[in-house]
């Protein structure tokens, strides 16, 4: 019975003191209201953001095959600045890397990837913005760097499929420096991580060529595109 009545006992002893200060309590009520207010306007306002650049980023893309990948890639970049922070901000941005990628101007996709990677380094899709600077540094010819930002994309990201284009690509650039089995070993790997894929089955195609010719070199490296 004691127990049951400790939670009115505390209530009736507090009692003079919310009397004496229920003018304060009133403010600092108030204020707690006002905050959550606050806080759910930005939340609501941030809300209304993300749809809006989705729904611009969707336009976008059916509206794409209108103009050229040099003009995507700047109207894609102008979705970016509008929503900056949003997830179809950042996919605008990564979308513009890509559009500058498949116009051939590598350096300039080389410089908005990092760019992106430089201003959402914790971001989902960083993985796949790195992928893209090793591409850009390989479409340049900068093998050397190009490997060691692949090497980085392996160790560094989770991404399955992404680190099987940065495996792929790699294995390529070791086959074509005469690093046979180092490519083979890629190949195999790829293959047997990427079952059933479009990718899977091309590694698996380089690497049966690979044992059947080992002193064939693979053709250049096709544009950057990951297709999920």
């Amino acid at each position: 019975m004691q127990l049951q009545d400790a939670p009115a006992t505390y209530l009736f002893k507090l009692w003079p003191w919310i009397e004496t200060n229920k003018i304060r309590i009133a403010c600092g009520g108030g204020i707690v209201v006002v905050a959550i207010g606050l806080i759910s306007f930005y939340s609501w306002q941030r809300n209304q953001k993300e749809i809006t650049a989705g729904e611009t980023l969707s336009r976008m893309m059916s509206d794409s095959g209108t103009t050229t990948a040099a003009q995507q890639a700047g109207l894609f970049m102008k979705v970016a600045g509008d929503y900056p922070g949003t997830a179809a901000g950042q996919r605008a941005m990564l979308q513009s890397a890509g559009m500058l990628f498949a116009a051939g101007k590598y350096a300039d996709a080389q410089a908005q990837f990092q760019q992106f990677l430089n201003q959402y380094p914790g971001s989902s899709l960083a993985a796949q913005a790195t992928l893209g600077v090793a591409a850009s540094l390989d479409a340049q010819g900068q093998t050397d760097s190009a490997a060691g930002v692949y090497h980085r994309v392996i160790t560094s990201y989770s991404d399955v499929i992404v680190a099987g284009y940065a495996k792929y690509r790699l294995a390529q650039i070791d086959e074509r420096l005469g690093k046979l089995s180092e490519a083979l070993n890629l190949y195999e790997d790829v293959a047997h991580s990427n079952p059933g894929s479009q990718l899977g089955s091309e590694a698996g195609l380089c690497a049966m060529e690979l044992k059947k010719k080992p002193s064939s070199a693979t053709a250049p490296a096709a544009p950057f595109q990951i297709n999920r």
